[in-house]
C-alpha cells in the first residue's frame, strides 16, 4: 500500500493507517500457537494459528490490545509491505517507493531483522542494509527524530522470493512485563510461565502453591491473572512512537481495562522458597506493584510444607525445580525430581500440578498421569508436565 503524496501527512495517516484494518502477527514460541489463539479469542479478536504464531486482522487498537493482553506471545508485528523480488534493484525500488512516513517517524529506526527461506536474495546483512537505506531515504524529507523519540525495529521475512516487511509494535520482548526486577540464575521467561499456567488450567480463582518460587515468575504471573491485570500493564510499547498513535485512545483503552481489575480479600497464590533473599525480593516486587492481596510469600522448604496448612481443598501445585545451570549434574536433577514426585504423591492427593523438568529424562511418573508439552528454555529442551494426583481410595 502506497498512499498518495499530494495530501497532508496527517490526513494520509488518518485515512490509510488509523482508518483501515491491518494484518498483525503474534509471534510465539513453537507449541504456544493454540494457547495464543485462545487468548486472542478471550480478547474478542479472531485469529488463525500458523507455525510460529497467530495471524489476526484488526484496527490499530486491536494491535495495542494484543500487546497489552497476551501472556504467551513474544511480540506483535504489524504487516506493512509485501512484494516479490529476485534482484537487489527490485528490492531497493519496492522499499524506497513505500510510504514509510505513515508508519515510522524519521530518525527512529534502530534495527532491521532479516530471515530468508529459499530466496535468491539470501544475504541477510545485504538485505538489511538496503531496507534501511530505502526507509531512511524515504523518511529524510519529513524531518528528524524529536525529543523522547521511541526506537523502532523492522522485521523482514523472505520466503520463495516474496518479502514481507513488518513493524514491531512491542519493542522489548513481551516476556519483559515490567514487574520482576530481581534477576536469578537462568530465570524462567514469563511467557513460558503464562503458557504453563494456561495448560494447567489456572484461571485465577483456584488456590495456587508455588513452593520453589525462586525469582517468582509463576507467582507474579498468577497474581496478575487472579487480579485480572493484563500482562503488559506495567510496561511500555514501541507503538507509542508511531505516527498513527493516539494517546487519548490508548488512555481510554487502559481505563476500560482497569475497570475489570479485582481486589482480593485474601491471597490465592502462596509462594515459598528456601532462599530468604529470593523471598524478600519477590515480596518487595508484589508490594511495589499492588499484588500483595493476591500472593503471599514465606521462607519454607518444599519438603517440610504441608498443604493442609494453606487450604482445606485441593488446588494447583506449580513446581519449577532447579535444573541445568541452576543445579549442575544431571544425576542431581534426576534425584531431586524423584524426591519431588514422591512428596507430591504422598502429600497432595487430588491436587492438579504443573511440573517443569528437562526433556529426555526417564521421570518416575508412576501414579501421576500427565500430559507433556515440550518447549525450549535457557539452552535446554524442557517439558511442562501437567496432571492431577490421584487421591487414595478409601476402603469401604
Amino acid at each position: 500500500m502506497t498512499a498518495p503524496d499530494d495530501l497532508p501527512l496527517e490526513k494520509r495517516i488518518k485515512r490509510h493507517v488509523i482508518g483501515k484494518p491491518h494484518d498483525f502477527f503474534a509471534v510465539t514460541a513453537p507449541g504456544f500457537e493454540a494457547l495464543c489463539l485462545a487468548e486472542l479469542a478471550a480478547l474478542g479478536l479472531n485469529g488463525r494459528a500458523v507455525s510460529g504464531g497467530v495471524e489476526v486482522a484488526g484496527r490499530l487498537r486491536d494491535g495495542w490490545l494484543a500487546d497489552l493482553g497476551l501472556g504467551s506471545a513474544s511480540r506483535i508485528l504489524m504487516r506493512a509491505h509485501a512484494f516479490q523480488a529476485v534482484h537487489f534493484s527490485e528490492l531497493e525500488r519496492q522499499v524506497g517507493a513505500f510510504a514509510w512516513e505513515l508508519f515510522l517517524k524519521p530518525g527512529t529506526l534502530r534495527k532491521i531483522n532479516v530471515t530468508t527461506h529459499r530466496c535468491r536474495l539470501h544475504h541477510t546483512d545485504a538485505i538489511a542494509e538496503r531496507v534501511r537505506d530505502g526507509i531512511e531515504r524515504r523518511l529524510r524529507p519529513f524531518g528528524g527524530a524529536g525529543p523522547g523519540a521511541v526506537g523502532q525495529q523492522v522485521f523482514v521475512r523472505g520466503a520463495r522470493d516474496r518479502f514481507t516487511v513488518s513493524i514491531d509494535s512491542s519493542g522489548d520482548n513481551l516476556y519483559l512485563r515490567g514487574v520482576k526486577t530481581h534477576p536469578g540464575r537462568a530465570p524462567l521467561r514469563e511467557t513460558i510461565a503464562a503458557a504453563a499456567l494456561l495448560r494447567g488450567g489456572f484461571t485465577g480463582a483456584e488456590t495456587l502453591v508455588d513452593p520453589m518460587c525462586g525469582t517468582g515468575t509463576f507467582s507474579l504471573e498468577a497474581a496478575l491473572i487472579a487480579k485480572n491485570i493484563p500482562p503488559g500493564w506495567f510496561r511500555d510499547f514501541a507503538f507509542t512512537g508511531w505516527p498513527g498513535f493516539r494517546p487519548r485512545r490508548w488512555d481510554h483503552l487502559r481505563r476500560k481495562t482497569s475497570e475489570a481489575f479485582t481486589v482480593l480479600s485474601s491471597p490465592r497464590i502462596f509462594a515459598s522458597d528456601i532462599d530468604p533473599e529470593a523471598c524478600r525480593a519477590l515480596e518487595a516486587g508484589l508490594q511495589a506493584h499492588g499484588l500483595s492481596d493476591a500472593a503471599s510469600v514465606a521462607c519454607l522448604d518444599f519438603f517440610e510444607l504441608d498443604p493442609r496448612g494453606i487450604c482445606d481443598r485441593p488446588g494447583i501445585l506449580v513446581i519449577n525445580p532447579p535444573y541445568g545451570r541452576r543445579l549442575g549434574k544431571t544425576s542431581e536433577s534426576r534425584e531431586l525430581t524423584r524426591a519431588i514426585l514422591a512428596r507430591i504423591r504422598e502429600h497432595y492427593p487430588g491436587w492438579a500440578f504443573i511440573l517443569l523438568a528437562p526433556a529426555g529424562r526417564d521421570l518416575p511418573l508412576v501414579g501421576l498421569p500427565v500430559e507433556v508439552y515440550p518447549f525450549f528454555h535457557g539452552g535446554l529442551n524442557v517439558n511442562v508436565a501437567v496432571g492431577r494426583v490421584t487421591a487414595p481410595r478409601v476402603a469401604g
